[in-house]
């Protein structure tokens, strides 16, 4: 508590909620860091030091430790959904910079512990390839074949935290992140990821009088979807825990796209008709989490149900819908 404890990524929507999580707990000194200008982040808090920097200069990593620092949650990278991640792969292998430049600040100045917010997109392809998937294994990463340019560099990010342990003594922590959804967070403009994307859809249905949607893909894809809180309590945990090695940070509630848009729309109390673009971005046939050393390790795994979670989401996304269609 009487360190100052960092959180970058802190305007976009998993590191705003953490900022908001780790002052309920009652932490004094957050310094809270995002490339983006105020005005376009989700949360900002008072007797927070909320700070605009491009992380991947080194310059301004190191600005960051003017006092002594406790806890860092590396949070940070140019991503989106699967329509950016596709289409910017150069712009998200650069975010490699960000790890690299922090851990060394952190290794210089003497920070007490680092956690690096990895991602699914690690997993090998070759099992990916049905959407009756495997659940994901930690060990599955390898031999390495990543969702290209933003698994790569999420890849080649955890073995940074790694070698750094290793070789410095540093202390990291590795989650890697499976999906993870809810309020204040990214509904339009490209970035957005499934079930946000899903719910303004069915939102601008509902508004506009229209009787379809349109579905990326075949619909019969398959992922897990993780709500906020459930991340926010894992990355607590795991941070806390004994866990040397990336471990998976999701749950385990597999469901297609379609039956995610089906939730959306018993939401809504819509029934719609769907157009599905083959040809545009879906990403792997499947994907979910095997929980299996989450659950030795700490006992816990994420388990807020979906359509819980959904319900909030939705809600929230509809109320700004709203402000800005006014």
């Amino acid at each position: 508590m009487d360190r100052v404890l960092i959180v970058t990524g802190a305007g976009g929507f998993i590191g705003g909620h953490l900022v908001k999580y780790l002052k309920n707990k009652g932490y004094k000194k957050i310094k809270a860091v995002d490339i983006k200008p105020y005005q376009e982040w989700f949360q900002i808090f008072d007797n927070v030091e909320s700070l605009q920097l491009d992380l991947c200069l080194k310059e301004n990593c190191e600005k960051l430790f003017t006092a002594p620092v406790g806890d860092i949650y590396n949070l940070a990278a140019d991503m989106g959904g699967m329509g950016f991640i596709e289409n910017n792969k150069a712009l998200c292998m650069q975010s490699v910079l960000i790890n690299t430049h922090l851990l060394q600040a952190a290794k210089e100045f003497g920070a007490e512990r680092y956690l690096y917010s990895s991602s699914a997109c690690v997993y090998n392809i070759k099992y990916q390839k049905s959407p009756d998937v495997v659940p994901l294994k930690e060990e599955d990463a390898y031999p390495a074949m990543p969702e290209d340019g933003y698994g790569w560099e999420k890849l080649f990010s955890e073995r940074m935290c790694r070698h750094f342990s290793e070789d410095f003594g540093l202390y990291t922590r590795v989650a890697r992140f499976h999906n993870v959804y809810g309020p204040y967070g990214t509904w339009e403009g490209g970035r957005e990821k499934a079930p946000a994307a899903i719910c303004r859809k069915v939102i601008e249905a509902k508004y506009r009088n229209k009787n379809n949607i349109e579905i990326w893909g075949d619909g019969n894809q398959t992922r897990s979807f993780m709500y906020i809180d459930d991340c926010l309590k894992g990355i607590d945990l795991i941070m806390n825990s004994n866990i040397n090695e990336p471990i998976n940070l999701g749950t385990s509630e597999l469901v297609t796209i379609n039956q995610l848009a089906d939730i959306v729309e018993s939401i809504a109390g819509l029934n719609l008709t769907r157009k599905y673009i083959l040809d545009a971005p879906r990403g792997v046939n499947g994907r979910n989490s095997d929980n299996t050393k989450i659950k030795k390790y700490l006992d816990w795994e994420p388990n807020i149900p979906l359509r819980d979670g959904l319900v909030k989401t939705f809600k929230w996304i509809e109320n700004e819908y709203k402000k800005v269609n006014a």
